[in-house]
């Protein structure tokens, strides 16, 4: 599948066009600053400094705490701020990010945390989506493996394990708002049962958080959607109500098949 079926709102050549003229405008300045920086100690004229922080992040001449960047580390570390922000877009626009499990969008976002994104190039972008839509597949069984794994209460390594009526859900709220790290599995297993029930995977801008928040706000301690009923007491923990038996079924022989001895010897 070409990236162009994948984001049908927009060029990828047109946007790795700019990208590449935003780049061009990005050495043309850094030049520039080069050139005056030059006639400034040669005149014995003051000149600002880009530092580079911890993180590699460029900063002002007053955050005397970190490294002066080099012409080169400048233009790195700038290129990849453009680079980052485009590859969220791009996954966002595309929908990908709706089908990447809890582990996937955390790896990536290290990635792009880490400056270890590729050069957003029309070629790059071809062969990064190829690999995630790829991946589709895998990652959707990883999510219902490790959705199972952190949200069941009654887990236990090398037992007899089967998604159930009902499971606990430690931290679902924390200091009154929803817990990102909660709300990321949750959101793993709305796609697991969206998929599952045949339906268009979710925006990830409809997640559980806005169904919490929003019961939140008005002061409630339960929500629900079609496949799940939520309520949160004081310490933050939750309890889940799964409203589709059926797919709770389908979700057990996903587990049968990467366990197959656990579940089978639940029946002897």
């Amino acid at each position: 599948m070409k990236s162009s079926d994948l984001v049908k709102s927009l060029s990828i050549t047109n946007l790795a066009n700019r990208r590449a003229a935003v780049a061009e405008r990005i050495r043309t300045a850094l030049d520039l600053l080069t050139e005056a920086e030059q006639l400034a100690k040669t005149a014995h004229l003051g000149f600002p400094r880009l530092v580079l922080d911890d993180s590699h992040a460029l900063r002002g001449a007053q955050a005397l705490t970190g490294e002066y960047a080099s012409r080169a580390d400048a233009q790195k570390a700038i290129l990849h701020t453009v680079d980052a922000q485009g590859w969220d877009y791009l996954l966002s626009e595309s929908g990908l990010r709706t089908f990447m499990d809890a582990r996937a969008r955390e790896q990536w976002h290290q990635q792009i945390r880490e400056g270890e994104v590729p050069e957003l190039t029309a070629a790059n972008i071809e062969a990064t989506f190829t690999e995630l839509h790829g991946a589709r597949g895998d990652m959707f069984e990883r999510g219902v493996i490790q959705c199972f794994r952190r949200l069941s209460w009654n887990y236990r390594t090398n037992q007899p394990f089967r998604f159930g009526k009902r499971i606990i859900v430690t931290s679902l709220v924390s200091h009154g708002f929803p817990n990102h790290r909660a709300i990321n599995e949750l959101d793993d297993l709305m796609r697991v049962f969206h998929v599952l029930d045949g339906k268009p995977e979710a925006d990830h801008r409809h997640s559980v958080y806005y169904l919490v928040d929003g019961a939140r706000q008005q002061g409630q301690t339960e929500a629900e959607n079609d496949y799940l009923r939520l309520q949160w007491f004081k310490n933050g923990n939750g309890h889940l109500t799964f409203k589709r038996p059926e797919l709770i079924e389908k979700m057990n022989l996903i587990l049968a098949k990467h366990y197959p001895n656990a579940l089978a010897s639940e029946a002897r």
